[in-house]
């Protein structure tokens, strides 16, 4: 079976999704500039299509590894998910966050840079923010993340930083808030999962700054 089941067209004789490589081939075949790529599922492709194709294309951009624990009572991570990160340049410092899918490794969105922020605020935006992602497209994926704290405060919905609130910071307090105020007014069917760093490796999120 091919990995990849559905094609997306950037920029081609006819910019679409296609089902299989053949018909996504003769959109782009002979086309200068095409700009293409396969995901392997429909609900991934629908997301790319509508988004900057330079965050798919990037060359920068690697699948993660394949995964193999050989503890039985860890396992491996569920492939259709998505998994979340934060980066931090100093705690407090410059913030970013990103999510990503889990099997393809597509990055599938990106905030930031934020000056004065924590990571543990990255890590807990990155999760409600899949949240908010995966509930705009009804899809009941889980949510990978390496920080216990992030879950803890996403189970609370409360955000239980110690950070001061400044003018310099108060575009991220700002996010903040409203991302308590989704978790307090909404359900969602998704399990937001601890990613298992010790058996799994980094996390497929991972900025690869250490």
């Amino acid at each position: 079976m091919p990995k990849n089941k559905f094609y997306v067209v950037w920029v081609g004789k006819q910019p679409g999704i296609y089902s299989g490589w053949n018909d996504c081939k003769k959109q782009v075949e002979k086309y200068t500039g095409a700009k293409y790529k396969g995901f392997p599922t429909k609900e991934l492709a629908e997301a790319a299509f509508h988004d900057n194709h330079e965050k798919y294309l990037s060359r920068d951009l690697a699948a993660p590894k394949k995964i193999v624990c050989d503890n039985p009572l860890i396992g491996t991570p569920i492939s259709d998910s998505i998994c979340v990160d934060a980066a931090c340049s100093g705690n407090p410092g410059i913030l970013e966050y990103r999510g990503v899918d889990t099997k393809s490794g597509a990055q599938l969105f990106r905030q930031g840079p934020f000056p004065e922020g924590t990571v543990n605020i990255g890590e807990f935006l990155a999760v409600v923010h899949a949240l908010a992602y995966l509930g705009q497209r009804n899809s009941d994926w889980p949510i990978y993340s390496d920080s216990l704290t992030a879950i803890a405060w996403m189970r609370k919905k409360t955000a239980n930083t110690k950070l001061e609130r400044t003018a310099k910071n108060e575009q991220l307090f700002e996010l903040l808030d409203r991302a308590v105020n989704w978790l307090r007014n909404n359900s969602w069917p998704n399990k937001v999962l601890k990613w298992e760093t010790e058996y799994w490796g980094e996390i497929p999120a991972d900025f690869g700054r250490k």
